[in-house]
């Protein structure tokens, strides 16, 4: 074999890396940093809102212990801890739902959203919704019970792996990957036109339902629902594991990807397949977030200067739970009574930052040539 096909199969020639001894050494100080940023971030949820609960009184309501106040024991364990664990689990799927779609596509812009897939998502939840028999949100779903919770999902799911059937149908017809996300963004205004229409035939407080839910909120998951909403994500989450060594070959195109043995339609199946899960439940439960997907694969890429998957999938995992509880963490504007919708915090404090370091990646790349 020759130096070009070693230096092809190893996982260094992966576009957007780099040496693997500059790996070794920062590795360490990188993953416990992520770590240690994540767990900080978990334990400001659970201690800041809008009623201030000092850590010591966390850790030991965590813990069990008895000597915490009630009031505060129900705060963390009923609202707080539900709403942290949805929020790390979000994060985390809507972050590899981006990185599968943008090593599907080879694209820096796909993301759930640009291509139809929380689009499709959301059609499916605003027929449930609005199909409710005239009950509310929340009404339906403690009424409905873990039926409520498991037609929620698939409404979601179904609806998202449709649009995203459709725009891989039209994938096969064209080559240009600009012209795929044109046609993604089409039956994303589809979707939406779909449901405004179901808007004008359903009762005010219906539309007012669905329209909270378009904020997005990692609040809304129960105890209950979490029963369906973590082993769906957890599911998504092992088939993007069980997919690194094919996703790195197909950054190098489906070519180079069948010449290493890869099943090209089953791999795009099972990446469609985990993608609309992961989104899916998502949108379901919290709503139509913005931002993650398409921002957490960059923002891995950049911090641990690879694009190898074996180290993207977990570090995405992380960051993405990681963003996640701080967006909703100002969010709820400690200290007040107001909560500031999700996804504005999502767009105006996430974007900026990813633009940020996309630049200054840039500069030292050209400072560096």
């Amino acid at each position: 074999m020759t130096k070009v096909q070693n230096e092809i199969q190893t996982p260094s020639a992966l576009p957007g890396t780099v040496p693997r001894h500059f790996l070794t050494r920062t590795a360490p100080f990188m993953w416990g940093g992520m770590f240690l940023v994540m767990a900080a971030a978990f334990t400001l949820e659970l201690s800041l809102g809008s009623v201030w609960i000092p850590l010591k009184s966390v850790v030991a309501i965590l813990l069990g212990r008895v000597d915490a106040a009630e009031d505060w024991r129900q705060i963390v364990l009923l609202f707080r801890l539900p709403k942290a664990l949805t929020a790390m689990l979000g994060g985390a799927a809507l972050g590899m739902a981006g990185l599968m779609m943008q090593t599907l596509f080879r694209n820096p812009l796909a993301d759930p959203f640009v291509l139809g897939i929380s689009s499709g998502a959301g059609l499916g939840v605003a027929l449930v919704v609005m199909a409710a028999g005239g009950l509310k949100w929340n009404i339906f779903l403690e009424r409905a019970g873990l039926a409520g919770n498991i037609s929620l999902v698939l409404s979601a799911i179904l609806g998202a792996i449709a649009v995203l059937g459709i725009v891989l149908g039209v994938a096969r017809r064209v080559e240009s990957n600009l012209t795929l996300l044109i046609v993604g963004l089409m039956f994303g205004y589809i979707t939406g036109a779909a449901v405004q229409v179901l808007m004008q035939f359903s009762l005010e407080h219906q539309m007012q339902s669905y329209i909270t839910w378009t904020f997005g909120s990692f609040g809304s998951v129960t105890w209950e629902q979490m029963g369906v909403f973590a082993p769906v994500v957890v599911v998504g989450l092992a088939v993007a594991c069980a997919l690194v060594k094919p996703l790195d070959a197909l950054l190098l195109g489906d070519g180079y990807a069948r010449s290493m043995g890869v099943n090209v339609r089953l791999v795009r199946s099972w990446i469609i397949g985990g993608a609309s899960l992961l989104a899916g439940a998502v949108t379901a439960y919290c709503g139509p977030i913005g931002f993650l997907g398409i921002a957490v694969p960059h923002l891995a890429r950049i911090l641990l200067k690879t694009s190898e998957h074996r180290r993207l999938v977990p570090a995405v995992m992380i960051l993405g739970a990681t963003l996640a509880l701080l967006a909703d963490l100002i969010s709820q504007a400690p200290g007040t009574q107001m909560a500031l919708p999700l996804n504005a915090v999502t767009a105006l404090i996430g974007a900026p930052v990813v633009i940020g370091l996309i630049l200054r990646r840039r500069h030292m790349m050209e400072a560096d040539g």
